[in-house]
């Protein structure tokens, strides 16, 4: 890991004590992703009501820079230019390095049919089924960690032989049970559960981002 990634986490505990129950779950999900994407996998996240606006705000700070700038690789921009000449080069003047990363709650219209025609339960299995290859990887974020849709969607996920991560609670519920890594919060109230999910995935952003394009 590197020093900037290391001092981040430091930091991180340092302000938020009460969280350094999570530092090492938070560790292995961090390692888990790195070598996801890596490999050339990518991350669907899903979650109901805060948890779903929770999902979008994950895919948000992954696909684009967060803290970092994120240039694009000289290959890339060689690329863009013999492809597209001047204008290929402002293109690419204006991208950044992105980590592929898919909320699965955006999906309003495949959502609405996969509820009408199945079952509401079904809108994340479903999907995962769709877009889930082995290798990828799987962010389920409930706060009770008892959502239906949500286990069922990691059901599918470990069925394909992807990489599941819960964002849960202090109790953990059934998601937990079922997580490859299980990240549970200390606190049983939901809105404070759902406080605590925003400072530790943003710290999971932030390592993830350290380690690709800090230089």
């Amino acid at each position: 890991m590197k020093e900037r990634t290391i001092h981040i986490v430091q930091q991180f505990l340092v302000r938020h004590p009460e969280l350094s129950v999570v530092e090492s779950p938070l560790l292995k999900a961090s390692g888990r992703l790195i070598a996801c994407f890596t490999s050339g996998g990518k991350l669907l996240v899903c979650g109901n009501g805060g948890s779903a606006a929770d999902a979008e705000h994950i895919v948000g700070e992954l696909m684009k820079g967060f803290l970092l700038q994120r240039p694009v690789p000289e290959e890339h921009r060689n690329q863009f230019a013999a492809a597209l000449g001047e204008e290929g080069e402002t293109l690419v003047r204006n991208l950044q390095g992105a980590l592929p990363a898919i909320s699965l709650v955006s999906q309003t219209s495949l959502a609405s049919a996969i509820a009408n025609d199945t079952s509401a339960e079904m809108i994340y299995a479903q999907q995962v089924y769709g877009y889930g290859k082995p290798g990828d990887a799987l962010i389920g974020i409930s706060t009770s960690g008892n959502a239906g849709n949500v286990i069922k969607a990691f059901q599918a996920g470990r069925a394909l032989g992807m990489q599941t991560i819960s964002f849960t609670g202090e109790t953990g519920g059934r998601l937990s049970e079922i997580s490859d890594i299980s990240i549970r919060v200390p606190s049983d109230s939901t809105p404070e559960i759902q406080e605590f999910h925003v400072q530790v995935y943003h710290l999971l952003c932030s390592m993830i981002e350290s380690e690709y394009f800090d230089e």
